[in-house]
């Protein structure tokens, strides 16, 4: 196998704290956005001083900041996106994720010592494109969610090797081109490509005939109807030889808009496996722990599959339920502290005494906790947790890091 650089781990952060889980749970660095210009309506939570406030604490764990600006500005926006930028460097972020050809000649001009990384949106499916971004500026490319392994280890075998590839490794897929998607806008009027997409294409769909109105003739795949657009996740956990064999310089994690919970886990899981690859000596044998593969099982997910990393994904990414999440785990706490024998948390999700919960922890396999002696923060003896951010202690032996998440098996309907 070719030796590469070690891949980084890049993680969503839709507000501080996501930012703070993924930074504490081993990103190299995050990827994140502004209140413009950025596809993530819901997880635009850096404007003013925060973004560099972000930023400032990024840089000091180490952590790299990329600045999503990766929208289609209309002739409208153009005339404020220089003081965006203007902003966006005075706020100490290490890259831009463009799409539009002119934001990107508008950054090399306002910002020419901050790189540039060419988004998904832009749909880079071949190396010539990748070779023509490098040659205007751009120091990254996020390929296109098309694309297969083999045609992305064509890609670096024929750009510049100082050209860094991009892709996303896990999360929500869209069934459309790299999200250029209509489909909101026709159906609701929400832009697709503003991050306000209301995702009709992981409905429930029936035929309408012309001269039938009011009856419905449904699409019938199964018992549950047909939802013929929905796909499922992303998930490459057990295939980090492969995408480092095909030189991906950095592995991205889907979900700015996904709970810092779900940040947390996907980024500690990957982490994990990609610390156990570098371990085993870049091994193209290599297999990652079982451990860190259930990690992406106790967070939400819409079923899992490989894309078209490997195959054309025509008969193993489409899901044929109602498209909601899977959620087999809920956080019940996040701890405050250990002290004597006791562990001390606020509650997230109701839990009893007597239960068995789970701590996830960096880098390791999860601990087994029982809940004993469980009392509020009056130190009251209690039966249960019932309140959100109630706080509460009960027994464990084993010290507990301060801020990890204890977490419940949901019982089986």
């Amino acid at each position: 196998m070719q030796k590469y650089p070690v891949p980084e781990i890049l993680a969503p952060a839709g507000d501080a704290e996501r930012l703070e889980c993924a930074v504490k749970y081993g990103a190299h660095a995050v990827y994140l956005g502004a209140d413009r210009f950025g596809m993530r309506t819901a997880a635009a939570s850096f404007g003013g001083d925060s973004l560099s406030e972000a930023c400032k604490f990024a840089h000091e764990n180490g952590v790299r900041v990329y600045l999503a600006c990766n929208t289609l500005p209309r002739n409208s926006e153009i005339e404020s996106l220089d003081s965006f930028l203007d902003f966006a460097g005075g706020s100490g972020v290490d890259a831009l994720i463009v799409t539009d050809v002119g934001v990107l000649t508008k950054v090399k001009k306002r910002l020419p010592d901050t790189e540039i990384h060419i988004s998904t949106q832009a749909g880079i499916t071949n190396y010539a494109s990748a070779r023509a971004f490098y040659d205007m500026g751009a120091k990254r490319v996020v390929t296109a969610r098309e694309l297969s392994l083999d045609e992305i280890a064509e890609i670096r075998a024929k750009s510049p090797k100082e050209l860094e590839i991009e892709c996303f490794v896990h999360g929500a897929m869209c069934v459309s081109f790299s999200g250029r998607c209509l489909l909101s806008n026709y159906m609701t009027g929400r832009d697709s490509n503003r991050g306000d997409c209301a995702q009709p294409c992981r409905w429930n769909y029936a035929l309408l005939e012309e001269k039938r109105p009011g009856e419905y003739f449904p699409i019938e795949e199964d018992e549950s109807g047909s939802y013929v657009l929905n796909s499922r996740d992303m998930c490459m956990i057990e295939h980090i030889p492969e995408l480092y064999g095909a030189g991906v310089n950095s592995f991205k994690i889907e979900g700015r808009a996904k709970s810092a919970y779900y940040t947390a886990a996907a980024v500690n899981a990957y982490r994990s496996a990609l610390d156990g690859f570098v371990k085993s000596g870049f091994s193209p044998d290599y297999e990652c722990e079982e451990w860190i593969k259930q990690e992406v099982y106790k967070i939400s997910n819409r079923q899992y599959c490989t894309g078209f990393f490997f195959t054309s994904p025509s008969e193993s990414a489409e899901i044929y339920y109602g498209g909601g999440y899977i959620r087999q785990w809920d956080v019940a706490a996040v701890t405050t502290g250990w002290k004597d024998g006791r562990v001390f948390a606020s509650q997230r999700n109701r839990f009893f005494e007597g239960d068995e919960l789970e701590c996830m922890l960096k880098g390791k396999a999860p601990v087994p906790v029982k809940v004993q002696n469980l009392k509020n923060g009056e130190g009251e003896e209690i039966d249960n947790a019932p309140h959100p951010m109630m706080e509460l202690s009960f027994d464990c032996p084993v010290p507990l890091p301060e801020g990890a998440y204890l977490r419940k098996k949901r019982e089986e309907p």
